[in-house]
C-alpha cells in the first residue's frame, strides 16, 4: 500500500513522472484515509469508484504522452454548496436531502478540465449558516487536531478534510469568514478572494452580495495554482470580473518592502484572547525589522462590522431562500393540507434547520414594511461607509493586518446557546466581505491550549497576488 503524504502539487506532478507514484494509486490511499477517519464526518459523499475509474484515466493519458492538465490528478474535495453534475448536493439542509444539480458549478467545470479528481462532497453548516459546522442535516464536524472542538465554519468540512489528510485541498465558501476562519481552527492557509474574482455560477447562495468560493490547502502554492485555474470571467455569472487571471504561482516570490497597517481597536478589542493578541503583535513587530512600514490605525466602523453584516446577508437569506417551497424541488411534507400556503409553512417547516429559520425570520423583520428604513437601508449606509474608508487606507497601505478569530477553536456547545456570542466570533472576517476585498489566513502559532492560531491579510480589491506572496514569505 502507497503511504502517500502531499507536499505540494509541483512535488506530487514530480512523483507522477518519476513514477514513484500514480494517481490511482494516490486516489486509493485517500479513499483508505477516509474510511479510516470517517468519525470527523467532513465528507457527506464520497465519489469512490467514479474517482478511481477517472485515476486509471488520468494514468494512462500520462502513459500515452499526452500534455497533462494544471492539476492533473490532484485530489480535491468541494463543499456541499457547490454544483456538481448528478451528484447530490444537500447544502447541510433536509430540504435539499435528495437533490442533484443538472450543471456543473463553473469551478468544478474548471477543475475536471484540468484534470482534478473530486474527490467528494464536504460537510458544512446548514446552507452555509454558521461559524461552527454544528448546523448541519448531517452532524456536526470534528476538529482532527482536537475532536473535542469546533473546526470552525461554515466551511468546517473542508477545513476538517484537509487538515485530516482527506484531499490535497479544499474549496469553499466565505460569506463572512466561512473560508478563513475554519482555516484559522485547523491550521491552514485559507483564501477568500476578492468579491467578482470567482464565479458564483452553480453556488448555492447564502447572501449573493457578500458569498465568494475560496480555497483552502496546506501549501501557498497549492493555494495558487488552484486560484489559477478557477477564477476568471464567466458568462454565466454577470458579478465576475473580466480581469486577466495572474499567473499567480509564478509570482509567489518578492522581497520589496511593504506598506502595512493593523486596526488598534481590534488588537485592543476585550474578546481578544491575550495570546493571539501577543502572536499579532509579535508578527507585526517581526514585520517591522523586516524593513516593512507598519502603523497603527484608528477606524470608525469596528462596531458597526458586525450588525451591519447580519442585517445584510439574513436579508439576502431571506430573500434567497424563498425558493425553497416544497413545490418544484427540495423536500415536500407529507402532511395531508388543504392550501397551497400551509403546504408551503409545513414543508419549510420541517425541511430547514434552527439557525436558518431564525436567519429566514431576521431577514423577513428587516425587510418589513415599517423596518426596512430603519435597518435595512442604515445598513446599507454603513457598508457604503466601510467600502469608501477601506478605499482610503489603500491608498496609503499595501496590507491590512487583523487577527482571524477572537479565540482559538472553541469546544462544542460552548457557544451555540448564545447567538450574541456566536455572531462576535465574526467580527474580523466579516469586514472583508462588507468592503468585497480579498483575505487569506494562514497559522502563526500556537496557543497553550494545544491549538493553532493564525493571522489574517487583506489587500486592495483584485490584489489577492500580494497576499499570496505574503503568505508565501511568512508562512512557508
Amino acid at each position: 500500500m502507497l503511504l502517500y503524504e502531499h507536499v505540494s502539487i509541483d512535488e506530487y506532478h514530480s512523483g507522477l513522472r518519476e513514477g514513484t507514484c500514480s494517481c490511482e494509486s494516490v486516489a486509493v490511499h485517500y479513499l483508505q484515509r477516509i474510511s479510516s477517519q470517517s468519525h470527523i464526518n467532513a465528507l457527506v459523499d464520497v465519489y469512490s469508484e467514479e474517482v478511481l475509474q477517472r485515476a486509471r484515466q488520468l494514468d494512462q493519458r500520462r502513459a500515452d504522452g499526452q500534455p497533462l492538465g494544471k492539476l492533473h490528478g490532484v485530489v480535491i474535495g468541494i463543499k456541499d454548496v457547490i454544483c456538481y453534475q448528478g451528484h447530490r448536493l444537500t447544502a447541510g439542509s433536509s430540504i435539499l436531502r435528495d437533490f442533484r444539480p443538472l450543471f456543473h458549478a463553473t469551478v468544478v467545470e474548471r477543475l475536471l478540465q484540468e484534470e482534478a479528481l473530486i474527490i467528494g462532497s464536504l460537510n458544512c453548516d446548514e446552507f452555509a449558516m454558521g461559524s461552527s459546522n454544528e448546523h448541519s442535516c448531517h452532524g456536526k464536524v470534528l476538529n482532527p487536531l482536537d475532536e473535542q472542538r469546533v473546526p470552525g465554519g461554515s466551511s468546517g468540512g473542508s477545513a476538517a478534510a484537509v487538515a485530516a489528510g482527506l484531499c490535497m485541498a479544499s474549496l469553499g465558501s466565505d460569506t463572512g469568514g466561512s473560508v478563513r476562519q475554519p482555516a484559522d481552527f485547523c491550521g491552514l492557509i485559507g483564501l477568500k478572494p476578492s468579491y467578482g474574482r470567482i464565479s458564483r455560477h452553480g453556488l448555492i447562495a447564502y447572501a449573493s452580495s457578500f458569498d465568494q468560493i475560496g480555497i483552502l490547502g496546506k501549501s501557498t502554492q497549492d493555494v495558487a495554482q488552484i486560484l489559477e485555474v478557477i477564477a476568471g470571467a464567466d458568462a454565466y455569472d454577470a458579478t465576475v470580473s473580466s480581469r486577466a487571471v495572474p499567473a499567480y504561482s509564478k509570482h509567489l516570490t518578492s522581497r520589496r518592502p511593504w506598506r502595512m497597517a493593523y486596526f488598534r481597536q481590534a488588537l485592543d478589542h476585550p474578546s481578544l484572547d491575550p495570546e493571539i493578541r501577543e502572536g499579532a503583535e509579535r508578527f507585526l513587530t517581526a514585520r517591522a525589522k523586516e524593513g516593512h512600514q507598519v502603523d497603527g490605525v484608528d477606524v470608525d466602523f469596528l462596531d458597526y462590522i458586525v450588525p451591519a453584516y447580519y442585517i445584510l446577508t439574513t436579508a439576502e437569506a431571506s430573500s434567497n431562500l424563498a425558493r425553497y417551497d416544497g413545490v418544484r424541488y427540495g423536500h415536500r411534507t407529507e402532511e395531508p393540507l388543504t392550501s397551497l400556503d400551509a403546504l408551503y409553512r409545513q414543508s419549510r417547516s420541517e425541511g430547514f434547520g434552527r439557525e436558518v429559520k431564525k436567519r429566514i425570520m431576521l431577514g423577513t423583520f428587516v425587510l418589513s414594511t415599517g423596518y426596512f428604513d430603519a435597518y435595512y437601508s442604515k445598513a446599507q449606509q454603513a457598508r457604503q461607509a466601510i467600502v469608501d474608508q477601506t478605499s482610503q487606507l489603500f491608498q496609503s497601505y499595501d496590507l491590512l493586518i487583523l487577527p482571524n478569530s477572537p479565540t482559538t477553536a472553541f469546544r462544542f456547545g460552548e457557544k451555540s446557546q448564545d447567538a450574541v456570542s456566536m455572531f462576535l466570533a465574526d467580527i474580523f472576517t466579516v469586514y472583508a466581505n462588507l468592503a468585497g476585498i480579498p483575505g487569506i489566513s494562514f497559522p502563526i502559532g500556537k496557543h497553550t491550549n494545544g491549538m493553532p492560531f493564525g493571522i489574517q491579510a487583506l489587500a486592495d480589491r483584485y490584489q489577492e497576488e500580494i497576499l499570496l506572496q505574503g503568505c508565501q514569505r511568512w508562512y512557508q
